[in-house]
């Protein structure tokens, strides 16, 4: 599997991960193949700053050493790095932009899922702002969908999966949070489009970006 870095200097390494891969062993499939072993082969050890679930993809940030590890690690508990994600929800949004905070709870029963619990669950927030609408056309198994922006505040496990299922609004191909099958989208349509942070060494704010990968572009023309 071929990965696309987008920087890489002596203190950090930013990339592009594939959809399909998970950052770090696999629970249940512990020798199967995972993102930082696959990197450290080529640039040695890193460390794991941020984490985004086995099927989404974009931008991921490692720190290429502790100092470094530390720096980014504030930046992310002081919400001063700055996380946007492209999300495809199934149905039509009635409002153009919303701010959800559902606490969360993790690993909930036996498919492990993240679940609203505002007694028990965790402060979380993320912002959404409808970008496009796409409205049902005659193909199979199309219906009403969206492509929104996505700005977690908090970094709940499955935060924007969650928060988007509980407004009644699933992302496409996410069958875990109650989303239809479909065959444009194997995966939860959820992509890091950008990450913004600024470098520990050179206190440069920097600024990344990701493309839609092919599965979630398709999707799109498929919605389009």
């Amino acid at each position: 599997m071929e990965i696309n870095i987008l920087y890489k200097d002596d203190h950090i390494l930013v990339i592009d991960k594939p959809a399909g891969i998970p950052v770090l062993p696999d629970g249940w499939e512990q020798d199967a193949p995972y993102l930082v072993k696959m990197l450290e082969e080529e640039f040695g050890r890193l460390w794991v700053v941020h984490r985004l679930d086995k099927g989404t993809s974009g931008v991921m940030v490692f720190a290429r050493n502790a100092e470094t590890h530390r720096a980014l690690n504030i930046q992310f508990e002081t919400h001063e790095a700055q996380k946007t994600y492209h999300a495809i929800m199934e149905g039509n949004p009635k409002w153009d932009e919303k701010v959800t905070k559902f606490p969360l709870r993790a690993n909930v029963g036996k498919k492990h899922r993240t679940a609203v619990d505002d007694k028990n669950g965790k402060p979380a927030e993320t912002h959404f702002r409808v970008i496009k609408r796409y409205l049902a056309g005659p193909e199979p198994g199309r219906g009403d969908a969206a492509l929104v922006e996505a700005k977690p505040m908090t970094g709940r496990t499955h935060q924007i999966r969650v928060h988007a299922y509980a407004l009644g609004h699933p992302l496409l191909g996410d069958v875990l949070y109650s989303a239809q099958e479909t065959w444009f989208i194997t995966r939860p349509a959820l992509h890091a489009q950008s990450l913004s942070f600024i470098h520990p060494v050179t206190n440069e704010r920097m600024k990344f970006t990701a493309p839609h990968p092919a599965d979630f572009e398709n999707a799109l023309k498929v919605q389009g």
